[in-house]
């Protein structure tokens, strides 16, 4: 049976037709992984020549910047979607129909681990949180330094857009707030306002757990589950 479902966080509706995965070739698929050759590996410990002078790293015993010895380190991209000098698009005869803007902002690669992995899964939970950390820092560094908004993503796999195989993630400083964002943000206080000040995320988290029907993993700090309108298949 299918439905349109409302994503309670955006408001943005999707149809969930779960029959259509018993088509033929409906189901879910997957390939091996790229595998890492660490002779020509830019993100390998000991490669720092080979990427831009870091921004940021977290090096626990010390060191100049750009050597050995980090734990995760931060490079700015080297095709970057954003620059803080982009120039101004040409202008069109109709601007009213088409409207362009400079991409102005930073783009940052955070590189997750020194060990040469395709994923955040094969890495040691304590090397996990570092990342984590440095995604954080550079979300404060960049709000501080006058973004508007600040996005992080995990690059990984080229089904998701990367281009080298070593687990890495991506930052983006914008000078803008996404609209999918400031969406949420209204919906956040028009759920404040309608409950006398609840929690639109806090409340939905609460209401899944205690259904226990979307739910993929939970411990006592966090909780994993597949959104009631996901835009895309999640089994």
């Amino acid at each position: 049976m299918s439905e349109i479902r409302v994503d309670p966080l955006t408001g943005q509706r999707t149809i969930v037709a779960a029959d259509r995965a018993t088509r033929p070739g409906g189901g879910p698929t997957t390939t091996p992984p790229d595998p890492i050759d660490p002779a020509t590996d830019p993100f390998l410990e000991g490669h720092e020549d080979r990427t831009p002078p870091e921004v940021y790293a977290v090096r626990p015993g010390g060191g100049e910047p750009d050597s050995p010895g980090w734990t995760v380190r931060v490079v700015p991209n080297l095709y970057p979607a954003l620059a803080p000098d982009a120039p101004q698009p040409p202008a069109f005869a109709q601007p009213d129909l088409f409207t362009a803007a400079p991409a102005r902002g930073e783009h940052e690669v955070c590189i997750n681990a020194p060990t040469p992995v395709v994923s955040l899964s094969q890495l040691a939970p304590e090397q996990v949180l570092a990342a984590m950390e440095v995604w954080r820092a550079r979300m404060r560094h960049h709000v501080a330094a006058g973004a508007a908004y600040v996005h992080v993503i995990v690059n990984e796999r080229r089904e998701g857009g990367a281009s080298l195989p070593h687990t890495h993630s991506q930052i983006y400083a914008l000078d803008f707030v996404p609209s999918a964002i400031a969406r949420e943000r209204e919906r956040f206080g028009a759920h404040a306002l309608r409950t006398t000040g609840g929690n639109l995320l806090g409340d939905l988290v609460q209401e899944e757990v205690k259904l226990r029907e979307r739910i993929v993993a939970i411990d006592s700090e966090a909780v994993l589950l597949a959104p009631w309108a996901a835009a895309c298949p999640t089994s």
